[in-house]
């Protein structure tokens, strides 16, 4: 077997090992964008345990195939770059997102998560949805709120 043959089989492990281990993926195209762009990009993602990487859409076909997903071929053209949400399913839509309003040559293609291929208008209602952290304050902000007021109105039934 081939060095080539063997590197790529090499990727294409690696790649379904991100997808796995990923809560989302979001697939964009990066045209347009320059390098101190792109570097700043790459910060970001890093700085939220997301891993973007631009990988060649034969190998990232090749490592769906072998997952069973669908639906992702179409976005599967052209210049595409991944980034993989590996702690929550709504932090790299809304990176890519955000990075969208700053580099507007930036576009979701398509994105995938909990098993569905998304396109690109369901990668957008991703990001807006709060993160798992936000939820869990907001919920805990309404349990905590009838307690407060009962707590307020004895105080001040208290001070009369």
């Amino acid at each position: 077997m081939s060095a080539n043959l063997e590197a790529k089989k090499s990727a294409v492990e690696e790649i379904k090992n991100l997808i796995n281990s990923s809560k989302s993926v979001v697939l964009l195209d990066y045209r347009g964008i320059t390098v101190s762009q792109d570097t700043a990009l790459r910060k970001t993602m890093r700085e939220n345990n997301v891993t973007y990487k631009v990988i060649k859409n034969t190998l990232f076909k090749k490592a769906c195939e072998q997952l069973g997903i669908t639906g992702l071929d179409e976005a599967l053209n052209g210049t595409t770059a991944f980034a993989f949400g590996l702690d929550d399913e709504t932090v790299a839509p809304r990176l890519v997102k955000n990075a969208m309003k700053d580099y507007t040559t930036l576009s979701i293609k398509a994105g995938y998560a909990e098993g569905k291929a998304l396109d690109d208008k369901g990668v957008i209602t991703l990001a807006s949805i709060p993160s798992k952290d936000q939820l869990i304050a907001q919920l805990l902000f309404v349990l905590n709120e009838p307690v407060t007021s009962l707590a307020r109105a004895f105080k001040a039934v208290a001070e009369k």
